[in-house]
């Protein structure tokens, strides 16, 4: 098998990849040929050390994979075997051309590895945050920030599958027409933020979805008709905001922590996450949401993909093939 390997922090260029052999499958798991292998934000935060989480050294970047069950352990159906599914890689591994997973999930028709595994970590933090943590109302207005990377994206998709208008926030010309083709209802920039808001909607928002944070963050707050609702899900610009209790609790608006991570990892478990991917691809394959098709390269390319997500020029998902 190749793997990517991140043998200090630093810079991604610093990511080799190696040639080992396959891993075995323990009791309950399952070996897959990953034939998709998702990139996110997080990955490059985590190569650099800057994430809350890290793992020891070395390690292989990444953990959402698609492709099909080569191996099966003890205690798993050996009908698996030959399977296209999808789930997360136990721990650390996704950067791979194959994984160890524990309880993946089918891919039903018309969903292919590809989409499957882009669309994971950022459609389970949205499905995840409109099942467990906010809700919205068809008609609502929804901003989305940061509009035009992969957890941008499917908030505007999965607020639109409601029946939400979605207002997406965007710095370029490029990501704000790619939230329009994702169903946003309009777009704008970070200029005046809070009155552009309000212009846009008519008054204010119903619901902001804000993975940026920054100064955006309190413009965007305040820009929250009565009874808004404010989701954090992160803080891509580097800045953590200091948010004014003061406007939180003028005209009863709340903010609401969204880590979908943390759930899975402390509250939902194995099996409450499998739940919870089943829900996103059914959503998918029923022709719910409409993930757009990510950009693909292959594993040699990892360290020129992540550096493009650390310097903003990323637009929409990408994808290492093996």
């Amino acid at each position: 098998m190749l793997r990517v390997v991140c043998t200090e922090f630093g810079d991604p260029e610093k990511l080799t990849l190696v040639e080992e052999p396959d891993p075995l499958p323990g009791p309950g798991e399952v070996l897959v040929g990953v034939e998709a292998a998702g990139v996110s934000f997080v990955d490059g935060l985590i190569v650099q050390g800057r994430y809350q989480v890290r793992p020891p050294l070395p390690f292989t970047p990444g953990s959402a994979v698609a492709g099909t069950v080569l191996a099966v352990g003890d205690g798993v159906d050996p009908a698996q075997k030959g399977t296209a599914v999808v789930g997360s890689v136990l721990g650390f591994g996704g950067y791979a051309s194959r994984a160890v997973l524990r309880n993946p999930v089918s891919l039903p028709p018309g969903v292919g590895p590809v989409v499957a595994a882009s669309a994971l970590e950022s459609y389970c933090t949205l499905v995840f945050a409109v099942t467990r943590r906010v809700a919205i109302a068809p008609d609502e207005w929804v901003v989305v920030l940061g509009a035009g990377g992969g957890i941008g994206l499917a908030a505007v998709d999965v607020a639109r599958s409601l029946g939400a208008r979605v207002l997406a926030v965007a710095s370029s010309a490029e990501k704000r027409a790619a939230a329009v083709a994702a169903g946003a209802t309009e777009a704008i920039d970070y200029t005046d933020l809070k009155d552009g808001i309000r212009a846009a909607t008519g008054g204010g928002a119903d619901v902001v979805v804000d993975p940026v944070g920054g100064p955006a963050a309190e413009s965007a707050l305040r820009a929250l008709r009565a009874g808004g609702r404010f989701c954090v899900l992160g803080f891509a610009s580097g800045e953590i905001p200091r948010l004014p209790a003061n406007i939180v609790l003028l005209r009863n608006r709340t903010v609401v922590g969204v880590d979908w991570g943390d759930w899975a990892r402390e509250v939902g478990g194995a099996e409450g996450q499998a739940a919870l991917l089943a829900d996103v691809v059914g959503r998918i394959g029923r022709g719910d949401l409409h993930p757009p098709q990510p950009v693909t390269a292959p594993l040699a390319e990892a360290a020129q993909i992540l550096r493009r997500y650390a310097d903003r020029t990323a637009v929409g998902k990408y994808v290492l093939v093996p």
